[in-house]
C-alpha cells in the first residue's frame, strides 16, 4: 500500500474513532432534550386542562346566573297570581311559573355538571402538575448524570481532532479534500474495503461500505498503483488488505 493510502487509512482511524465519540455525545444530549420535550408537552396538556377548567367554570356562573334572574322572574310572577282578576288572567300566570320551573330543572341538571367536570378536571389537573414535579426530578437526574460523561466526551473530541489534525498532515491537500467531502456524507466512513469473494479466481469483488459489485480493474490498480480509487456505487474510497494487495487476479 502506498503512502497516499497509508494515510488516508491512518485519517480514517482517527475520523472512525472521532464520528463515534460524536454520536455518542449526541446521544447524551438527546436524552436530555427528549425529556424536555416530554416536559414541554405537558404543560401543553396542563395549560388546556387550565383553560377547560376556567371555559366549565364560566358556564357554570353563567347557568346560576340564569337559574337567578327566572328565580326573580318567579317571584315577580307570584305576586301576579295572587292579584290575578280572572280565571284565564290566573292560569296563564300559573302556566308561566311551571314552564320556568321545568326550565330551572335543566338549567340546575347543566350547572350541577358543569361544576362536577371542573372537580374532575381540577384533579386531573393536580394529577399533570404532580408529573410535571415528577418530569423535572428526572431531567435534573439526567442532567446531573449526563454532564460528567458529556464533559469527558468533549474532552476525548478534542484529543482526537488534534490527531486527527496531525494524521491530516500526511495526506495531500487533493486527496485530503476528496476524503473530506466523502466523510461528510457518510458520517465519517468515507473509506471501504475491497471484499474478496472466493477461495481461488476468478474472485468476485464487492464494495464493503454498500455492498456492491466491484470490476477487476480496481483492485489491479490497487494492487499497482498509489492512487485513490472510488466505489463506483456510493463513491467510498477503495483500499485493500495488506493481505488482498498480495493476491493476484485473473
Amino acid at each position: 500500500m502506498g503512502q497516499v493510502l497509508a494515510g488516508l487509512l491512518r485519517l480514517q482511524s482517527v475520523e472512525t474513532e472521532l464520528a463515534q465519540v460524536r454520536r455518542r455525545l449526541g446521544s447524551r444530549r438527546r436524552a436530555v432534550r427528549v425529556q424536555e420535550k416530554e416536559i414541554e408537552q405537558l404543560r401543553d396538556v396542563e395549560q388546556q386542562t387550565h383553560d377547560l377548567i376556567m371555559q366549565k367554570r364560566r358556564q357554570a356562573d353563567e347557568l346560576d346566573l340564569e337559574l337567578k334572574s327566572r328565580e326573580e322572574e318567579v317571584s315577580r310572577l307570584r305576586v301576579s297570581l295572587n292579584n290575578a282578576r280572572t280565571n284565564k288572567e290566573y292560569a296563564g300566570v300559573l302556566t308561566r311559573i311551571n314552564t320556568i320551573k321545568a326550565d330551572n330543572s335543566k338549567t340546575e341538571e347543566a350547572a350541577l355538571k358543569a361544576m362536577q367536570e371542573v372537580e374532575s378536571l381540577n384533579e386531573e389537573l393536580q394529577q399533570i402538575r404532580q408529573r410535571i414535579e415528577n418530569e423535572n426530578k428526572r431531567l435534573e437526574e439526567i442532567r446531573q448524570a449526563s454532564q460528567a460523561e458529556v464533559d469527558r466526551l468533549n474532552e476525548m473530541i478534542e484529543e482526537l481532532s488534534a490527531k486527527r489534525a496531525e494524521a491530516a498532515q500526511a495526506v495531500p491537500p487533493d486527496e485530503l479534500a476528496k476524503f473530506e467531502r466523502i466523510a461528510e456524507n457518510y458520517d465519517g466512513e468515507a473509506m471501504a474495503q475491497i471484499e474478496v469473494h472466493g477461495k481461488k479466481p476468478p474472485h468476485t469483488y464487492v464494495c464493503g461500505g454498500c455492498y456492491m459489485s466491484l470490476t477487476a480493474e480496481h483492485v489491479n490498480a490497487l494492487q499497482t498503483r498509489d492512487e485513490i480509487r472510488t466505489c463506483d456505487n456510493c463513491g467510498r474510497i477503495l483500499y485493500l488488505e495488506p493481505r488482498q494487495e498480495e493476491a493476484r487476479t485473473d
